[in-house]
């Protein structure tokens, strides 16, 4: 397992351009091996997550073409009928997304496969995606509610309404998914919104889909292959964004970031703290995403609540909330977070462990936490339990320790790689002390 030592920071200045959207990616590339003809994507994320759905794709039959610098062509036969059963299990590693998603698109073909992953998948729940498949005609099984996840598909799945019991862009993504080739219409009510990122992308690409802010319904329609350069990933972002915000006499731009309303989260509770944050809007992503310049810059900060509405829009980005919050004056809490217990492990009581040996007020709720601030971050030896967000946000809370009180350590800092393999260059690049 790797470690990684981190100075406090002599400063945080300077423009980060952070790799494509992560969510955009695994879209992109799905639907492209589904939609019938050829499409293109540049931008891809390097995240092992999305190189995780390549492999799947090219394991069921995909066409999933790299060709260097982020750029991949695809080509499809049309959804329900460009994959195959695998001849072996599919190998997730550490993706939830690529297997909910892919079993939505491999519950709509005559396939059978498995869809596998690495101890932490294993452990997340996977029922809640396996119930609204097993409506449309798919047969799956899990084991006691996880991964391993068999699915035998059916090449005539049927339209349904589901009401997701639990705000899930990947639940909902792999039931529309799974719709393209349903017979009749499908409808997915959502408890609160959440990011739209296969909608958005559905209708470049001609589905008849409408959605009103509670429910999205979707009707069969023929697709037409698209071209798509991938906007930089927010959640990407948002760690730079949140040491810049947190250390005064900073300020950190992001060019080329996703804006995408239901990812933005962050931005809105930075500025409600007391960060100044500047948004430069510039052309569409293709004119299926917003993005823009990002520019933080830090303030006095104060404590606030993050409600449960807002929790769908900064979901992964709350490890870098809190440690934001450990330089607020007076309380932040996070309610309504409870899915966080359900990542790659329970980010609640990892991020209160780590917090309190850095020496933070900090206390788990059942579904968030409590954050006194501010505090005087301490060097201290910090597990990343297997997360990647959770390594990013222990080496910034490192950045904002006194440069002179000694390293952080990051246990199992190589995690980064699951979604930002450089990160910790980009890290270095706009601090004096990062090794």
């Amino acid at each position: 397992m790797s470690e990684r030592r981190i100075a406090g920071a002599d400063r945080v200045d300077g423009e980060v351009t952070v790799p494509g959207d992560k969510s955009i990616s695994h879209r992109a590339l799905i639907l492209g091996a589904l939609i019938r003809g050829r499409s293109y994507v540049g931008n891809v994320s390097p995240a092992a997550d999305v190189a995780a759905t390549a492999r799947v794709l090219q394991d069921c039959g995909g066409s999933v073409r790299p060709f260097g610098d982020g750029r991949v062509s695809l080509d499809g036969a049309g959804a329900g009928v460009s994959l195959r059963s695998p001849a072996r299990p599919l190998d997730c590693a550490n993706s939830g997304t690529t297997m909910r998603l892919m079993a939505g698109v491999l519950a709509a073909h005559e396939a059978v496969a498995t869809l596998t992953g690495d101890a932490s998948l294993q452990r997340r729940p996977m029922e809640r995606v396996a119930v609204p498949l097993r409506a449309m005609g798919a047969q799956l099984r899990t084991d006691d509610g996880h991964a391993p996840l068999l699915v035998q598909g059916t090449a005539t799945p049927q339209g349904l309404e589901h009401h997701l019991e639990v705000a899930s862009a990947q639940v909902k993504s792999a039931i529309l998914l799974a719709g393209l080739s349903a017979q009749g219409t499908t409808v997915v009510h959502e408890p609160v919104p959440t990011r739209d990122h296969t909608e958005r992308l559905l209708r470049a690409c001609g589905a008849d889909l409408s959605a009103d802010g509670e429910s999205i319904t979707l009707r069969p329609a023929r697709l037409d292959p698209f071209g798509l350069r991938v906007p930089g990933d927010i959640s990407c972002a948002a760690f730079f964004m949140a040491l810049a915000a947190a250390r005064i006499g900073s300020t950190v731009r992001c060019p080329g970031v996703g804006l995408n309303p239901g990812r933005t989260g962050i931005l809105e509770v930075l500025e409600e703290m007391g960060a100044r944050v500047e948004v430069e809007e510039g052309p569409p992503a293709a004119e299926v995403e917003p993005q823009g310049t990002v520019i933080v810059t830090a303030a006095p900060l104060h404590g606030v609540t993050v409600e449960p509405a807002m929790v769908p829009r900064c979901i992964d980005e709350l490890p870098a909330i809190a440690v934001v919050a450990t330089q607020a004056e007076g309380r932040t809490q996070f309610r309504g977070a409870g899915e966080l217990r359900h990542k790659e492990t329970d980010r609640i009581a990892a991020l209160v462990a780590g917090l309190r040996s850095l020496g933070v007020a900090a206390e788990e709720t059942a579904d968030g936490l409590v954050i006194d601030g501010p505090a005087q971050l301490r060097p201290a030896r910090l597990d990343a339990a297997g997360d990647h967000r959770l390594a990013m946000a222990w080496a910034i809370a490192a950045a904002l320790t006194d440069p002179s009180a000694g390293d952080c350590v990051i246990v199992g800092a190589d995690t980064v790689a699951v979604s930002y393999p450089g990160f910790f260059d980009d890290l270095g690049a706009l601090t004096t002390e990062s090794r």
